[in-house]
C-alpha cells in the first residue's frame, strides 16, 4: 500500500464520539501528515483529515478505536461471573493463569521468593542493612533485589508527595511490586520508613503466610538524629520539612515483627568501624532465611 492509499484509509477511520475535543498533533504526527499530503494525488483524501476546520489527533491511525457501549455489553455477557471488584469498582478484567508457576520459577533458581520488609526511622540504617544483606545473599549465590524508599521515588513513585495520602499510596505500590518479585522467586528487600502499622499490615496481607518478613531497625530517635546522614532532621527541626517522621509525625513500631535489630551506636553506619556490625546484622537475617527454608528449593 502506497502513502496515498494510507492517507485515504486514515481519512475514513472511525473517530469515537468520546474524542470530540481536538488536541494539537505531536510533531511526529504533523510531519507524517505533511509528508502524506505532499505525496497524495487525491485532494479529497487529504481534506478528509480535517474535521470542523481543525486537524484532529484522535484518529484510529494514531490511537486505538474506543470500544462502544454495545461492544462492551456483547463481550461482557460472554464472561458473566468472571469480572472482579477492584477497590469497590467493577472492572471488566479476568485473571489469566500462566502454566509456569511460582514453584517452577523457584525450582529454576533454587530458592524461595519472599519479601524482607525493613522498617525504622530515617537514619536507623535500613538502606545500609539492605545493601549488606543483598551482598551476603549474592555471595551465597542467591538472587535478591532492593526496593529502596528513596530510589523508588525517582521513577515508579515520582508523582507522589509526602502528604499522608501519597505516603500511603507509596507504600501500597511498593508492596504490590514486592509481591511480584516474590512471585518470581526473588528475595525482595524493601527498605522504607513505612511508619504506620496499618500500611505494613496491608503489605503483609498481599503475600502467603510466612513470606512477609518484617525487620525492625530498633534505633532510638536521638541516635538517628545524631547520625542524620542526609541532613533531614536538621531541616525538619528548622521547619523546612513538614510532617517528618520522628519530629512532627509519629512512627509506630512493629508489634509482632519477625526480626528486631538494634544498632545504637552514634557513629554513622557508613564508617569503616561499623562495617563488621553491618555484616553481623545481615547474617541475622540470612540465618533466619536459611532456617526457614528460603535459601533452598521448597
Amino acid at each position: 500500500m502506497d502513502i496515498a492509499a494510507v492517507v485515504r484509509c486514515v481519512g475514513r477511520c472511525y473517530v469515537s464520539p468520546a474524542f470530540g475535543e481536538s488536541e494539537p498533533l505531536r510533531l511526529s504526527e504533523r510531519r507524517f501528515l505533511k509528508l502524506c499530503s505532499s505525496t497524495n494525488s487525491d485532494p479529497a483524501g487529504s481534506r478528509s483529515l480535517i474535521f470542523g476546520g481543525k486537524l484532529h489527533r484522535r484518529l484510529s491511525f494514531f490511537r486505538p478505536i474506543m470500544a462502544t457501549d454495545e461492544s462492551i455489553s456483547s463481550r461482557s455477557s460472554d464472561c458473566a461471573g468472571e469480572t472482579k471488584q477492584i477497590n469497590g469498582k467493577q472492572k471488566n478484567i479476568v485473571w489469566h493463569d500462566c502454566p509456569v508457576t511460582k514453584s517452577d520459577r523457584q525450582e529454576l533458581i533454587k530458592q524461595k521468593g519472599c519479601v524482607i520488609w525493613i522498617t525504622g526511622l530515617s537514619g536507623s540504617g535500613k538502606s545500609s542493612l539492605a545493601c549488606a544483606l543483598s551482598r551476603a545473599l549474592h555471595n551465597r549465590g542467591k538472587l535478591s533485589y532492593i526496593l529502596d524508599g528513596d530510589n523508588v521515588r525517582h521513577g515508579l513513585n515520582n508523582d507522589l508527595s509526602f502528604e499522608a495520602e501519597d505516603r500511603a499510596e507509596n507504600i501500597r505500590r511498593v508492596g504490590e511490586v514486592a509481591k511480584l518479585f516474590a512471585d518470581a522467586g526473588i528475595i525482595c528487600i524493601a527498605s522504607l520508613i513505612s511508619p504506620y502499622r496499618r500500611e505494613r499490615a496491608a503489605c503483609r496481607a498481599l503475600l502467603p503466610e510466612g513470606d512477609f518478613i518484617e525487620v525492625f531497625m530498633d534505633v532510638p530517635l536521638h541516635v538517628c538524629e545524631a547520625r542524620d546522614p542526609k541532613g533531614l532532621y536538621k531541616r525538619a527541626r528548622a521547619g523546612k520539612i513538614k510532617g517528618f517522621t520522628g519530629v512532627d509525625d509519629p512512627y509506630e513500631p512493629p508489634m509482632d515483627c519477625e526480626i528486631v535489630i538494634q544498632n545504637n551506636r552514634d557513629k554513622s553506619l557508613s564508617s569503616s568501624s561499623t562495617s563488621s556490625s553491618l555484616c553481623e546484622m545481615a547474617e541475622i537475617v540470612v540465618s533466619y532465611l536459611d532456617q526457614n527454608g528460603y535459601l533452598k528449593t521448597p
